[in-house]
């Protein structure tokens, strides 16, 4: 029996690229729960389907949207699609920065051997499949573990800000959540797109916000947030658990709120219920409240790599892993909590 994966080449070049083992390492979860439930297991290769390719992976990223996929928590987000009962998905992991092995057969902007970053399905793993519009050509100065870092958080912050929020340069902006994974590239896209940004985050974090960008930098502990002395064209409410009332009253009058993610909404559905309310509310009053989900795209990754490139972007890594140190970092994600993104370095591509 043949036991090795080949692309669907569609030149010479790929016809001859070298064959794709049939089994990889992965960190797996076969079941909801806490770290513990992460195990490392020899499991096969992923193919391609027609618009998909197979990337040996280099590099990942960790962050709260990993926790609450492993926890299955709150429970809208089984109902969202990722399984009722167990993971329909058990390889962790989204971000992907890594190289192409194989391709499917309607596959014809990337080939094997290119060097790409995005989204994939299982990218904590030696292998991970991507459908082909989550993935960009990764720009040839961007350490691919930036790239690797980069994708979700990168993108949801892009949207929040531009697509969304509609940021103008001179804006006043504050971004609630500022240290962490998508806060971090929200301060500095919305720093590069030439706004004015508050950065809102723990007291020992505050220098990294503003080395990211922020003109100031509240520690959230000592003033609450309806106690900042200016008012906001635009906010970026990322995870936060402040009630609407205390948000509008920095929001300028005709200013919009951007709420990304929730918290503290209980264990069927989180944050969201604050997410209805403030679209519900904006019906009637002048300000603009808004929730929204980000598009996993090539429309955003593309604009994200390029700021990659230039230097207006960079991740902001607070840890550091290996494969075999997905659980531990998950654990200590969960208990301590990491400034920006931790890193999952796997091997590949470089």
């Amino acid at each position: 029996m043949d036991n090795k994966i080949t692309s669907n080449p569609t030149t010479e070049s790929e016809a001859t690229t070298r064959p794709v083992p049939a089994s990889m390492t992965a960190a797996v979860q076969h079941r909801y729960g806490s770290s513990e439930v992460v195990d490392l297991e020899r499991i096969a290769v992923p193919r391609p389907g027609p618009r998909q390719g197979v990337e040996q992976v280099a590099a990942s990223g960790l962050d709260r949207g990993v926790v609450l996929l492993m926890t299955g928590m709150p429970l809208l987000v089984r109902l969202a699609g990722y399984g009722v009962r167990r993971p329909k998905q058990p390889v962790l992991g989204a971000d992907v920065a890594g190289r192409v092995v194989a391709v499917g057969a309607d596959v014809d902007g990337f080939r094997p051997g290119d060097e790409v970053m995005g989204i994939a399905s299982g990218a904590f793993a030696e292998y991970a499949v991507a459908d082909v519009d989550k993935l960009v050509v990764r720009p040839t100065n961007v350490p691919v573990e930036h790239a690797g870092v980069s994708p979700i958080s990168g993108i949801t912050a892009l949207q929040a800000l531009t697509t969304v929020g509609r940021v103008r340069p001179g804006q006043r902006v504050l971004v609630i959540g500022a240290s962490g994974g998508v806060g971090s590239f929200a301060v500095q896209i919305a720093a590069a797109l030439g706004a004015q940004v508050t950065g809102v985050a723990s007291a020992s974090s505050l220098d990294a916000v503003r080395e990211l960008g922020a003109v100031h930098a509240v520690d959230y502990r000592e003033t609450p947030i309806d106690e900042i002395d200016s008012t906001f064209d635009l906010i970026i409410d990322i995870a936060g658990r402040n009630p609407l009332r205390r948000l509008r009253r920095v929001l300028a009058p005709s200013g919009t709120l951007v709420i990304v993610g929730g918290e503290d909404g209980g264990r069927i559905t989180g944050g969201t219920g604050r997410n209805v309310r403030a679209i519900l509310l904006s019906l009637f009053v002048r300000q603009r409240l808004t929730a929204f989900i980000s598009k996993e795209s090539s429309e955003y990754l593309g604009p994200l790599a390029a700021m990659l490139a230039d230097g207006s972007v960079t991740p902001l890594i607070g840890a550091r892993t290996d494969l075999a140190g997905v659980a531990d970092a998950i654990a200590h994600l969960e208990r301590h909590g990491v400034a920006g993104k931790t890193l999952v370095t796997i091997g590949g591509a470089s």
